[in-house]
């Protein structure tokens, strides 16, 4: 370790990976970050980030590996990639939301002696860049040390959920709060879809919520997104699409109907099939309107 601070390999630097890389460097750690577009690593080299070609390259000689990326099966092929320079003993921080695929990624953690620790974050692109992230987090007393320094750097609080990282705790909390998220992103665009072809102005809507006991920052943030039209991404409409997927997976499993979430799923794929895939969540709003 370099001053007593773990030297970390961050894999993934896209709109959580980026900042949580920065925000670790700025605190005095010695991070390493790969990113499939190179370009996205290098963009960190103002903050003392290091860029490494492969995932072998960012992880030889951490301590901690954290793995930022889009969904299980590209974790656990950025991990394949890490493999023959990670060393048994490594701490290995799943920072993704992945859903039902926390089980094989523990399971391929355990083959290879990694001490993993199941940690998906609640908060967005704002979130992420001011160190206010919610870290949700399962893994052994004996990690905690080591890891609590870097969810303190990235985050604002840290909810420790289990022991075991392999439970898949924290994971399955972070669906339980997606199937919230699903629902207020489109309670917020579809009711101001209909205010505005009932010839309401959108801005009594907010105006009543906001102060009252329907409000949120949450609700607040979508709504005047949707009222400037400005699709900025904060966290993008396929990737909604994508956590709505994992909650509807595990819903399956468990024997839960999501009716809600279903719908909500079936509406972030339409806005994407419309053009807007690549804007923030709150864009599922056109999926109220015709193509």
């Amino acid at each position: 370790m370099s001053d007593n601070k773990p030297v970390v390999a961050v894999l993934g630097t896209g709109i959580i990976g980026a900042p949580v890389a920065r925000n670790l460097s700025r605190n005095g750690f010695t991070v390493r970050a790969w990113n499939r577009t190179r370009s996205k690593a290098e963009a960190l080299a103002a903050d003392s980030v290091l860029t490494a070609g492969t995932p072998a390259d960012a992880v030889r000689g951490a301590d901690v590996v954290l793995t930022v990326l889009n969904d299980g099966p590209r974790v656990l092929d950025a991990m394949r990639g890490a493999e023959p320079a990670v060393t048994a003993g490594t701490i290995w921080v799943q920072v993704s939301t992945v859903g039902e695929a926390v089980d094989e990624l523990a399971a391929y953690a355990a083959g290879r002696g990694l001490v993993f620790i199941d940690a998906p974050v609640q908060g967005t692109r704002q979130p992420a860049e001011l160190a206010e992230l919610v870290v949700m987090a399962a893994g052994p007393q004996s990690a905690r040390p080591t890891v609590q320094p870097l969810f303190d750097a990235i985050g604002s609080r840290t909810l420790w959920v289990g022991e075991d990282g392999a439970s898949g705790a924290a994971s399955r909390l972070k669906l339980v709060l997606n199937t919230w998220v699903v629902a207020l992103t489109h309670g917020v665009g579809e009711s101001l879809a209909l205010a505005g072809r009932l010839g309401v102005d959108p801005q009594h809507f907010v105006d009543v919520v906001s102060g009252g006991p329907m409000d949120s920052g949450y609700f607040r943030g979508k709504s005047a997104a949707i009222l400037r039209d400005d699709w900025t991404t904060s966290f993008s409409v396929d990737n909604a699409a994508k956590d709505a997927r994992l909650v509807l997976e595990a819903a399956e499993r468990a024997g839960v109907r999501l009716d809600t979430v279903e719908a909500g799923h079936r509406r972030f794929l339409r806005a994407s099939a419309q053009g807007h895939g690549a804007q923030d969540m709150a864009a599922g709003y056109f999926a109220g309107f015709p193509a």
